[in-house]
């Protein structure tokens, strides 16, 4: 083979290696864009089955955090005697029982949300130890140092759910 010859091969192959590489990088372009679109396509519809469920998950915390706030926690809870210290243990025990009752709900969210909802619900109940250690003696002046005490400052709740509402805002 002349050097003639070796030229004029080369001169018909490199189109054939230019469109073969073109054709390569073309393909493995629209191969990355459809696993990316495959991917995007999944993950809507697993967010279009997740998403309900992790609504309802952020309600019932919602709810949680309004039945432990210590106004309401104190008017739905009444004192069934009149010992300060039967009545404190009440408020805890049923803090205790409403959180119990909403454990699994921290599979389906943050684990941000979940700690701020756990110091939420451990500072209410701090709250309620400290108003009985005050010298009080009944059940009902427990509940009005309570109240007064709640009216004072704000409720952990309050700062609980304006995380888990700003949380929310951030699923859509």
């Amino acid at each position: 083979m002349s050097g003639d010859q070796i030229l004029q091969l080369f001169a018909y192959l490199l189109p054939a290696v230019v469109t073969g590489v073109v054709a390569f990088y073309f393909f493995r372009l629209h191969t990355r864009n459809e696993e990316g679109r495959r991917r995007f396509l999944l993950h809507k519809d697993s967010q279009k089955d997740t998403l309900p469920i992790r609504l309802q998950a952020y309600e019932r915390m919602v709810l949680f955090l309004e039945r432990i706030a210590l106004p309401s926690l104190v008017v739905r809870v009444s004192p069934k005697s009149t010992e300060k210290s039967t009545y404190e243990n009440l408020l805890i025990k049923s803090i205790e029982n409403e959180f119990d009752h909403n454990l699994s709900q921290q599979i389906y969210m943050t684990d941000e949300c979940w700690n701020i909802i756990k110091a939420a619900k451990n500072a209410t109940i701090q709250a309620i130890r400290k108003a009985g250690m005050s010298e009080t003696d009944s059940a009902d002046k427990l509940r009005e140092d309570i109240l007064n005490q709640s009216m004072e400052k704000q409720s952990p709740s309050t700062t609980a759910l304006s995380f888990v509402k700003k949380e929310i805002a951030d699923l859509w």
